[in-house]
């Protein structure tokens, strides 16, 4: 499907759905159509509180923000497009747009607010029905451009591999790059070494350039910005540090938190902040800790960190980490076996880069005429850089404490007496995962929880399977827990 600008000049008119039935009829059964296809759980992450409006000669829809907008043009515009087309009998051009303001009218069945007013958009987006691919506004960014921004030609948002655990950080990262400086800004991304912000930060960088050809974007490393700035004092002269980093449109630096006890360089930064954020320029800032978490880091900066939005790159679960290889695979032209990825996405659970690296190693092997026919014989391969990690002593407490961090619950919940339904979905988990990963007898994980007996221990562990069976979105949670769990 092709990206067209809106059409401002629409208004409500005769567009209608199938014979004898009402708007608020068509989109209660688009909504039931789409749940159905990507699940209760994606439905009302996204789609939950949009407003479908008829107009003259095409459908819009509402989205509550920015990052719902992006989302679901990046990975739900085909199968939106299409199922309303189903409803409608026809095909019919479909819009995106976001909206500051409260409509009124009817409510759906399957959504909370599905109004049929049509105020004025604040942003849009539109897509014809059977056409082909996005299209940029303009061709990509020059070689010499991405050399002066500091920037890797290969860490694009098309070779991102999006999974479960770095989804949001994707949606806000596209909701940025469309928007620099007007959302979310400034934008903090965090997480372990190697799980991808880097790539994140530099496809914003991209997508920017790509979007607006003169645009002046900057990236570097916290190191190279101290560097420069000693460099500077050296030179006694302020004024060609200062003009490359407070007149850009967009500054990113990574790995922040290496600003920490470098109070000169910390002062030097407190004022480009000011000066950029002042101006509505962006900027993205990566560490791998949350801002209040960095320690010997000024307060004025921690707090000016997190004005923005902060957002966790989590690591990857099985699933996108055989994805990611497979994509590396594609691009480097390594062929291998198919069991090779998943033997590594295994072995390798917390790096990306280590990921890579462990291909890279295997596709070098194979270049040698070798054969590589037995997991022992791979294992043998990459034994200093699969995950060697002694197996760490699991506790209940950890258990408990993760999952009540990802439910929004207090331990106190999980060991309580009530049972609303969020907080009996998560004390379930936590049985679950204490079994699996604790391994101790079932009528001492009771005690551990509140004093309940092993049946109720058996029940929950049930629960959790006939979830794993039937709800696609169970899997990755549990999977995201257990990483969460072993790396604490």
């Amino acid at each position: 499907m092709e990206l067209f600008s809106p059409d401002p000049a629409s208004n409500p008119s005769s567009t209608s759905p199938s014979k004898g039935e009402s708007h608020s009829d068509a989109w209660t059964r688009i909504c039931g159509l789409l749940k159905a296809r990507i699940g209760a759980g994606n439905f009302e992450r996204w789609f939950d509180g949009v407003r479908f409006e008829m107009l003259a000669d095409h459908v819009r829809l509402v989205v509550a923000s920015p990052i719902s907008l992006v989302w679901i043009e990046s990975n739900y515009a085909s199968l939106v497009a299409d199922t309303v087309a189903e409803v409608l009998g026809k095909a019919i051009r479909v819009d995106l747009a976001t909206d500051d303001h409260s409509g009124s009218g009817f409510e759906s069945a399957e959504l909370k607010a599905a109004k049929l007013s049509s105020p004025a958009p604040r942003t849009t987006r539109t897509r014809e029905p059977a056409q082909g691919r996005f299209v940029s506004q303009s061709a990509s960014p020059s070689p010499r451009s991405l050399t002066d921004a500091g920037l890797n030609s290969k860490f694009t948002f098309e070779g991102y591999v999006v999974g479960p655990n770095n989804s949001y950080s994707t949606a806000v990262a596209r909701a940025v790059a469309e928007q620099p400086g007007s959302i979310y800004n400034p934008l903090f991304f965090h997480g372990g070494s190697g799980l991808g912000k880097t790539h994140l930060m530099q496809a914003i960088a991209h997508e920017v350039l790509t979007r607006r050809p003169r645009s002046s974007v900057r990236y570097v490393t916290s190191e190279q910005f101290t560097n420069e700035f000693i460099d500077a004092v050296r030179k006694n002269d302020f004024n060609d540090f200062r003009r490359r980093y407070r007149r850009v449109d967009v500054l990113i630096i990574d790995d922040i938190h290496f600003l920490a006890s470098k109070d000169s360089t910390q002062e030097e930064f407190f004022h480009t902040f000011n000066e950029l954020f002042n101006s509505g320029r962006q900027i993205i800032l990566a560490s791998d800790r949350p801002p209040g978490e960095i320690k010997n880091l000024e307060s004025r900066l921690v707090s000016r960190f997190e004005w923005g939005l902060t957002s966790q790159v989590q690591v990857p679960d099985y699933e996108t980490r055989v994805a990611i290889l497979r994509r590396k695979q594609a691009d480097y032209q390594v062929n291998i076996e198919p069991w090779i990825p998943e033997f590594i996405a295994k072995r390798i659970k917390t790096n990306v880069r280590k990921l890579e690296g462990a291909l890279m190693r295997v596709a070098a092997h194979l270049s040698l005429a070798s054969t590589l026919e037995t997991e022992s014989e791979l294992d043998r391969l990459l034994a200093d850089v699969l995950d060697q990690e002694p197996a760490k002593s699991i506790t209940v407490d950890r258990v408990q404490r993760v999952v009540a961090s990802h439910f929004d619950l207090r331990i106190s919940d999980l060991i309580g007496p009530r049972r609303t339904k969020n907080l009996a979905w998560g004390r379930q988990v936590a049985m679950y995962l204490v079994r699996t990963l604790v391994k101790m007898p079932l009528i001492q994980i009771g005690e551990e929880f509140g004093g309940r007996d092993h049946g109720t221990v058996i029940h929950a562990c049930r629960q959790v399977e006939k979830r794993l069976a039937s709800d696609p979105e169970a899997r990755p949670l549990i999977d995201a827990l257990t990483s969460r769990i072993l790396e604490d």
